[in-house]
């Protein structure tokens, strides 16, 4: 595959973040997707969401399986630490790799087909264990490398571009991943980068598994009449519960949101989120009110968009594991090995 590089030049008055980087210095080469693709728009929301975060780029491990999604880690974190792996098997590597380094910032990259069909055992389970992650599944309800076929997460209902209609029901990830335990969900579209932006920075930010699905039209396959997932489709029928604002820590907490209910959840690195509150009845702490809340609207043919469910105090797998606080790759032979003291007393203990 060739990649074209971006020019290095970069303007003198470009601005920089706290720790000296421009926005160019977090993206990569130039997109091969096509043009108008929505996967691109969240390239630039994760960008944008890693500068304004002040993240240095040789912090962040972004890994993806196959499909068109899992090509865009290529687009945007160019001097991060990346690993493509197998289909559907993003999160067991990112699993493993998380266990090794927990210093790290892990950023799963996924689609509809990579998460919902050959890899649901493993997004369920990557959910269900706490890996302290920001997986996003970048949603177009087609297999866009083989020519469009449905995916398992297109509705029921809908048509493909040759007029196909889909009789199968749809995988609906964000159900799953409250199900299955996620102390971070939200659902976005990648044409609101108003929303993605702080949605990829809360994220990053939490403590625990962070999941968010992200609509994202296929400008070839799957962006027309009949289709559920086109961007005419989305931006008609979105039904946002939250507008939020990811306060960084050590800023003060300045919400610039219009009148209403203003809910500030702080997260536990110090970071706040403010959730203005479109609904006055949802609550974004509740996972089964949130669970009820999106099949009610589902079944009217809605979107629920924003943080659907937050929990402030979030664990993850180094905390049931009781993992040491130094990373596992970081351990000598004589801290790896104690001694037969030491195993005899495990042993003792087992008896």
């Amino acid at each position: 595959m060739t990649f074209i590089a971006k020019p290095r030049l970069h303007h003198p008055s470009l601005t920089t973040n706290k720790v000296g980087y421009t926005r160019r210095d977090y993206e990569g080469p130039v997109s091969t997707l096509c043009a108008g693709c929505g996967h691109d728009s969240i390239s630039a929301a994760i960008i944008q969401a890693c500068w304004e975060l002040n993240i240095e780029p040789h912090r962040v491990a972004k890994l993806s399986g196959i499909g068109c999604s899992s090509k865009t880690p290529t687009y945007f974190l160019g001097a991060s630490h990346g690993f493509n792996t197998v289909h559907g098997r993003m999160p067991s590597v990112l699993t493993g790799a998380a266990l090794a380094n927990r210093d790290l910032l892990y950023l799963g990259v996924s689609g509809d087909g990579d998460s919902a069909s050959i890899g649901l055992g493993q997004f369920a389970n990557a959910m269900r264990r706490g890996v302290k992650m920001a997986y996003l599944v970048f949603n177009n309800g087609v297999y866009g490398l083989t020519k469009g076929q449905f995916s398992a997460t297109a509705d029921r209902g809908s048509k493909s571009k040759k007029g196909a209609v889909n009789n199968d029901s749809p995988v609906d990830l964000v159900s799953l991943a409250l199900q299955m335990g996620a102390t971070y969900v939200a659902r976005s579209f990648s044409g609101d980068k108003e929303q993605l932006v702080p949605l990829i920075k809360g994220a990053m930010a939490h403590g625990g598994a962070a999941f968010i699905d992200v609509i994202s039209p296929c400008v070839t396959f799957n962006n027309h009449g009949g289709s559920t997932k086109s961007y005419d489709y989305v931006r008609q029928h979105n039904e946002a519960v939250s507008r939020i604002e990811f306060v960084p820590q050590g800023q003060d907490i300045t919400p610039t949101y219009a009148p209403g209910e203003v809910v500030q959840v702080e997260q536990n690195d110090g970071s706040v989120l403010n959730l203005r509150k479109l609904h006055a009845d949802y609550d974004p702490t509740d996972r089964y009110s949130a669970m009820a809340y999106m099949q009610q609207h589902l079944a009217r043919g809605e979107i629920v968009t924003g943080l659907l469910y937050l929990n402030p105090l979030p664990t993850d797998l180094h905390t049931a594991q009781n993992t040491c606080a130094a990373p596992l790759n970081s351990l000598n032979a004589a801290q790896l090995n104690p001694g037969s003291a030491a195993l005899e007393k495990i042993n003792a203990a087992l008896r």
